[in-house]
């Protein structure tokens, strides 16, 4: 799979970018901020995302770990959603 992603650098950038932005939106932002800080955001997240590829290209799986990380959150998110139907609290 690596192999593929070195083959196709843009599509490997705009998955680990649109991971990186999902993984920000959902975990750091905690409020919204004025358009030019969040420019800025995503101005180090895409120069972040370019490092990475160059990582994924080395050889990591980057777009690998980014897609276990985002699952794991789907799943996090569906059980408070399951908890919170059923009336359950967290222990």
């Amino acid at each position: 799979m690596n192999e593929w992603f070195a083959d196709h650098l843009l599509i490997t950038y705009l998955l680990i970018f649109v991971f990186m932005s999902y993984v920000y939106n959902k975990v750091f932002r905690t409020r919204k901020l004025p358009v030019l800080k969040a420019a800025l955001i995503y101005v180090l997240l895409a120069i972040g995302s370019v490092m990475l590829l160059v990582f994924q290209i080395v050889g990591l799986p980057i777009v690998l770990c980014l897609a276990v990380a985002i699952s794991l959150m789907f799943m996090v998110r569906i059980r408070y959603f399951i908890e919170k139907r059923t009336g359950k609290r967290p222990t």
